[in-house]
């Protein structure tokens, strides 16, 4: 008996959904630990920017009439962003730290002695290079949030998405406007030179 036309149609339907459906849960998988890496980044650039924050702030101390107030507020800003375990709780604490940053670097300029110190111009190197490459896996991180939402948003792998639990992810940013730049950190060249 040969099949009809309607009997082979029906079995490859099925098999090009199902392919389909593997296609985008694949997509979404890929997606999902594109952000993980992306995170990833973010937590190693925001330990090494939290691990030189102690280091400038011990650098600094000796300087006699800086603000004791300034420094403690920075480091009680880097504790409580070490704790944060939300992507909104960081893109808080963080855009705090980094408006404290802009503030301590902006005293600074009023004590050329410490501008000239060696060991703060490095630390600053560091800082500046730290903030480079957050600023990098800021970028990456969010276009791999935007590629995730995507497709747990489109059609169809938005029901493949609803069906294996998948979620959107928030966004790395800044919240304010004035603090979106990072700090300005210039290294000063050393009385050598």
């Amino acid at each position: 008996m040969v099949p009809t036309a309607m009997q082979l149609l029906i079995p490859a339907a099925f098999v090009a959904a199902a392919t389909l459906l593997a296609l985008a849960y694949n997509r979404l998988v890929r997606c999902r630990n594109f952000v993980a890496e992306g995170l990833s980044g973010i937590d190693v650039q925001l330990k090494r920017r939290h691990d030189l924050i102690p280091s400038l702030v011990e650098c600094v101390k000796g300087y006699a009439g800086f603000e004791r107030t300034l420094l403690e507020d920075l480091t009680k800003l880097r504790e409580d962003a070490d704790h944060a375990t939300s992507m909104a709780d960081v893109n808080e604490l963080e855009t705090r730290l980094n408006g404290g940053l802009v503030s301590f670097f902006a005293r600074v300029e009023a004590y050329p002695d410490l501008k000239a110190n060696t060991t703060f111009e490095e630390l600053t190197e560091q800082l500046v290079a730290t903030e480079d490459a957050l600023q990098y896996a800021r970028r990456y991180y969010n276009g791999a949030v935007r590629d995730l939402n995507i497709a747990v948003e489109a059609f169809p792998s938005n029901l493949v998405a609803r069906w294996f639990g998948f979620r959107t992810a928030d966004y790395f940013q800044v919240e304010s406007v004035g603090e979106r730049a990072a700090p300005k950190v210039t290294p000063t060249a050393s009385p050598n030179q």
